[in-house]
C-alpha cells in the first residue's frame, strides 16, 4: 500500500514538469513506473499480467464513465454520424492495416497480427486536450467536439476487437462469422443496458436525498460498476454501457452533477495513473533493443498510413474541410486502453504475448511523444486554434443576464419539488433562496415551498419562459 500510495504521488507532482516541458503528463507517468520497475532503481518484481488485466477492466470502466459524463449531448450533436463512423469503421480498418504490416514484419500469423492491431487502434484525446490545455490552445467548436466523441466511443469497439481476435488466435472452433454475431448482440445490449442503467441512475441520485453529501459519488461508483458487470454477465459490452450510462447521467438534471463530473474526472485520473505505472513495472527495458525497430515499423505504419487511411475513410460525404481531416489523420494519441488489452494475450497464454506487450509499448510511448509535442504547432499552423476572446468570456455572457426575485406562489408546479425535478433550462440559475428570514444557498435535492422566494440569474427570454413554473398561471 505504501509503495503504490508514493508511486501514485510522485506521478501526480511530476504533471508539473510535464506542463513546463511541454510533453503529455503520461509519459511522466510512465517513466515513473519503469524506474520502479524491476530493471529500474526501485527494483519492484511485478509481472502477473493476470492482476493488471483485472486492474484494467476496473479502470477502464470508470475512465469510460468519466468520459461520459463530461460529454455534452448538445455539442457532440452535430458530430455523431461522423464521430460513430470514426469510431467504428475507423478503428477496423486502423487495426486491419496495422495488423496486416505486423504479421508480416513480426513473423505473425494473421491472426496474432489483427490482433495487435486491434489492440492500438483506439485513441486517447484526453491526452489531446491535456496537452492543449497546458498551452493555452482551444480548438474549434466541431473539431473538438468530434475528437471528444470519437475517444469516447471507440473504446469498446477496440475491447471486441481485440477480444475476438484473441479468440481467433487461442481457438479454433472461432470463426468470423460467430464474430459478426458477437458483435451486433454485443453493442446491442451494452447500448440498450447502458441506457437503462444510466435512467435508473437519474432516477435514483434525484429521489434518494440522502443526509449526507458524500454518499452521493458512492452512489455513482456503485451504478458504474453495476451497469459494467450486470451488462457484461448476459453477454454485452460492459464497456459499451458504461459509457452509455455516464453519457446519460451527465445530460440529466442530477442533484450534485458538477460535483459529481469534477470527482470522477479525478477517479479517471486516478486510473490513468495506475495503468501507466502498471506498463512501467511490466516493462522491461533491457528486452527493448532486440524488438525496437520492428515495433518503431509497426509504430510509423500506424501513424502514418493506418490512422490517416481511417480518417479518410470514415469522413468520405461529412462537411469536414480537408485541413480538419489532416489534423484528426495525425492527431491519433494513444493512451490508457492499448495498456489494459495489451495484458490480454499475455493473461490467456499466447506465446506471443510478450512480443505483443512490447511492441504496444513502443506505440503508446511513440504516439504519445511524437503527436503530443506536435499537436500544438499543426492546430496553428491549420488555424483550427479559437482564441479564448472568441468564444467571450464568462463576464460577457453573465452581463448579458440579469438578476430577478420570484415568489413560489401555493399550487405553482415549483411548490413542493426539488429543484433538480423542475429541469430548469441552462441559461436559468438559482442563485439564492430566501424562507422565513434565512437564506439558503440551493442545491439541486432543494425542496421549495409556497411562499419562497428566489433569485434568479437568467436572460429576459428564459426568465419569461420559466416563469409559470413559479407563478402557476
Amino acid at each position: 500500500m505504501f509503495v503504490g500510495a508514493a508511486l501514485a504521488l510522485v506521478a501526480v507532482l511530476t504533471s508539473k514538469l510535464a506542463a513546463r516541458l511541454g510533453v503529455p503528463v503520461v509519459v511522466l507517468f510512465l517513466a515513473v513506473g519503469m524506474l520502479a520497475g524491476s530493471d529500474g532503481p526501485g527494483d519492484i518484481a511485478f509481472d502477473d499480467y493476470g492482476v493488471a488485466r483485472s486492474v484494467g477492466i476496473v479502470a477502464l470502466a470508470y475512465i469510460l464513465f468519466a468520459g461520459g459524463l463530461d460529454t455534452r449531448w448538445s455539442d457532440v450533436r452535430g458530430v455523431l454520424a461522423p464521430g460513430l463512423s470514426l469510431a467504428t469503421v475507423g478503428v477496423v480498418v486502423t487495426a486491419v492495416v496495422t495488423g496486416a504490416f505486423a504479421s508480416w514484419v513480426l513473423d505473425f500469423t494473421w491472426e496474432q497480427g489483427l490482433l495487435l492491431g486491434a489492440i492500438v487502434s483506439s485513441t486517447d484525446a484526453a491526452a489531446v486536450f491535456s496537452v492543449l490545455r497546458s498551452r493555452g490552445i482551444r480548438l474549434r467548436g466541431r473539431t473538438r467536439h468530434l475528437l471528444e466523441l470519437e475517444s469516447g466511443s471507440n473504446d469498446p469497439m477496440a475491447v471486441f476487437l481485440t477480444l475476438g481476435f484473441l479468440d481467433l488466435a487461442t481457438s479454433e472452433t472461432t470463426s468470423g462469422v460467430s464474430i459478426a454475431a458477437r458483435f451486433v448482440a454485443q453493442m446491442s445490449l451494452g447500448l440498450a443496458l447502458g441506457w437503462l442503467g444510466g435512467v435508473a441512475a437519474v432516477w435514483g441520485l434525484n429521489r434518494l436525498r440522502l443526509e449526507y453529501d458524500g454518499l452521493y459519488p458512492a452512489v455513482t461508483i456503485t451504478a458504474a460498476a453495476l451497469v459494467y458487470a450486470s451488462t457484461a454477465l448476459v453477454g454485452g459490452s460492459g464497456f459499451l454501457a458504461v459509457y452509455v450510462a455516464g453519457l446519460v447521467l451527465g445530460n440529466a438534471n442530477v442533484v450534485h452533477r458538477r460535483s459529481l463530473t469534477r470527482f470522477h474526472d479525478a477517479i479517471a485520473w486516478l486510473m490513468q495513473i495506475a495503468m501507466f505505472l502498471v506498463l512501467g513495472l511490466l516493462v522491461f527495458p533491457s528486452d527493448l533493443p532486440e524488438i525496437a525497430l520492428r515495433a518503431l515499423a509497426v509504430t510509423a505504419v500506424l501513424l502514418l498510413l493506418a490512422r490517416p487511411l481511417a480518417v479518410f475513410v470514415s469522413l468520405i460525404g461529412t462537411r469536414f474541410e480537408l485541413r480538419e481531416k489532416v489534423f484528426f489523420a495525425w492527431v491519433g494519441l494513444r493512451g490508457a486502453v492499448p495498456i489494459v488489452l495489451a495484458t490480454f494475450p499475455e493473461a490467456e497464454g499466447l506465446p506471443e504475448a510478450r512480443t505483443i506487450f512490447d511492441v504496444v509499448f513502443f506505440v503508446v510511448l511513440t504516439s504519445i511523444l511524437v503527436d503530443g509535442t506536435t499537436i500544438v504547432p499543426l492546430a496553428r499552423a491549420l488555424r483550427l486554434e479559437v482564441p479564448e476572446t472568441a468564444s467571450g468570456s464568462e463576464l460577457e455572457r453573465a452581463a448579458e443576464d440579469v438578476m430577478r426575485e420570484v415568489v413560489v406562489a401555493p399550487g405553482s408546479r415549483a411548490d413542493g419539488r426539488t429543484l433538480v425535478d423542475l429541469a430548469l433550462p441552462p441559461g436559468v440559475l438559482v442563485v439564492l433562496v430566501a424562507r422565513g428570514g434565512a437564506h439558503e444557498v440551493p442545491q439541486g435535492s432543494t425542496v421549495l415551498h409556497a411562499g419562497d422566494r428566489l433569485l434568479l440569474l437568467a436572460g429576459e427570454e428564459a426568465l419569461a419562459a420559466v416563469q409559470p413554473l413559479f407563478s402557476g398561471t
